[in-house]
Parts: structure tokens; sequence; C-alpha cells
């Protein structure tokens, strides 16, 4: 890691959680809390900037979701999942994991991407701190850290308007990241709810959640979606393309989309979103 890295690491750290800090490296609120000063992930990546994507009332809870990215080395994931899943009960005692995937389309090989909740930024520092010295996970941890080649995460937020849901049954997720344009929600927000929307009357998707980058790329929002299977995923796609309604939502919306990117997630075998 270089040293700018470091420095802008503990940059970050100190805007998202002041004081408090323990003795850990600088990237250990990253990669499921990695605090330990025998290992570091290479290559940690983080932009902190803000963002609000309130279209409706403000949000007043802290509660927010990390959403934490992995990188593996080739040939490594499965191995490093299999340890992962034999302790992540000494994990989830601290905050509650939201849901675990392997990306399967859409993206780099050997990528996994979890979201963790917490209830504010002051129980994040409690968790780490708790993690530090649970000498079982650092057990875990410290040999692990060998399999991963980078990793990255965001804080984000749930938009005002949408609740977390869980699905049903299983099925395999769709994430989709939107850039957008400069100008924050007073000028995209209502056009791209009525985007998502469209789609979600239709039904044949299901919306798990909406959220928006607190931590993170400005004017970024990621959309979680559960479908039943990749091929149900993409008749409903094929139907909504011929539906005039959701065609004019997303020719209003697309005129604010920098860009987009989907990726299918396949959850894992400890994932509480099957």
């Amino acid at each position: 890691m270089s040293i700018h890295s470091e420095l802008f690491a503990e940059n970050l750290e100190d805007k998202a959680q002041g004081a408090g800090r323990g003795a850990s490296s600088p990237a250990s609120h990253c990669f499921l809390w990695v605090v330990s000063e025998a290992g570091r992930v290479r290559n940690l990546r983080a932009d902190t900037v803000h963002s609000s994507f309130a279209t409706g009332p403000r949000q007043y809870d802290g509660t927010f979701y990390e959403f934490c990215t992995y990188y593996f080395k080739p040939s490594k994931m499965n191995e490093f999942l299999e340890n992962l899943k034999k302790n992540i009960h000494l994990r989830t005692a601290h905050s509650e994991l939201v849901g675990s995937w392997s990306v399967e389309f859409g993206g780099k090989m050997n990528k996994v991407f979890h979201i963790w909740k917490y209830d504010n930024f002051a129980h994040r520092t409690e968790v780490r701190k708790a993690l530090a010295k649970n000498k079982d996970w650092q057990q875990f941890l410290i040999p692990n850290l060998a399999l991963i080649d980078e990793q990255e995460f965001e804080i984000t937020y749930l938009v005002p308007w949408c609740k977390l849901e869980k699905p049903a049954k299983e099925g395999v997720y769709e994430l989709v990241i939107f850039q957008m344009k400069p100008g924050g929600p007073a000028l995209w927000g209502d056009a791209f709810r009525r985007a998502l929307n469209a789609h979600v009357d239709l039904g044949y998707s299901k919306l798990v959640g909406v959220f928006h980058t607190e931590y993170g790329a400005l004017n970024r929002v990621h959309v979680l979606w559960w479908n039943e299977s990749a091929d149900s995923r993409a008749a409903g796609r094929h139907q909504s393309h011929e539906d005039p309604r959701v065609v004019a939502a997303v020719r209003e919306s697309v005129n604010y989309l920098v860009s987009q990117q989907n990726m299918l997630l396949v959850p894992t075998s400890f994932s509480p979103l099957k």
C-alpha cells in the first residue's frame, strides 16, 4: 500500500468515525473489519464524497449499509468462502449481515459482494474494537488475508421512500449501479423513481432495496433486485421493453444518466438473503 493510500485511509477513518480509534491498521475498517497488524489488504480504494437521494422526507435514522466488495486471487475465492462460512458467526455476533453474494455476470471473476448493516457510525466503531479483541476472529482473519487481491467499500443509506425487503424464496439477485449526472436528486430524483416504479409495477422482479452513496462516488445509486432465475429476469426485461409505461419512464430518466452497470449475483451458502 502506498503512503498516499495510508494517509487517505486514515483521513477517511477520521471523517467517518472521529476519535476512539483502536490499535488497528488504517485499512481495518474495510474488509469485514480487518483489525490485524499482521496483514493488510492491498489496493484499498475509497472516494470520500457525500450525496443525498432525499426525494421525500429526509432520513433521520442513523442506520446505514456498508457495501463491501472483495477481489480474490484466481482459484482462491472458494477456499476463502469455505473458511468464512465456518467463522461467520463470530462476525455476525456484532452486526447484521444483510446478504453475501458472488458475482456471476457483469463484473470481474472471483468477486464477492457483502452488505453489512449498522445502527450508526458509533456502532461501527464498537464492532471494530470488539473484533480487534476477538482472538478466534483474528485466527481466522490473518491467514486468509493472503487470499485477497483487492477490496473496496462504500457507505450507503436506503432512500427515504424504500424499505429493505426480503424475498419469500430463493433466487438470484441483480445489482444495478447508476451513475447520475451532477445536480443531485433535485435534478433527477423524481424521474429515477418513476423509472424504477414502472419496472416494479410489471411484477417480473422484486425490488429489494435502493441505496444512495454517502461515502463513495457522488450521485451513485445502487438498486438491488431479486429474480426467481436469470431466465425469468431475461423474460421480464423483454416484456418491459415493449411496455409503453416503462419505455416512457426510462426515456425520461436516461436524460440524467451517465453510466450504468448490471451484475448478476448468486447468494453464498451463508447469505441471509437467498
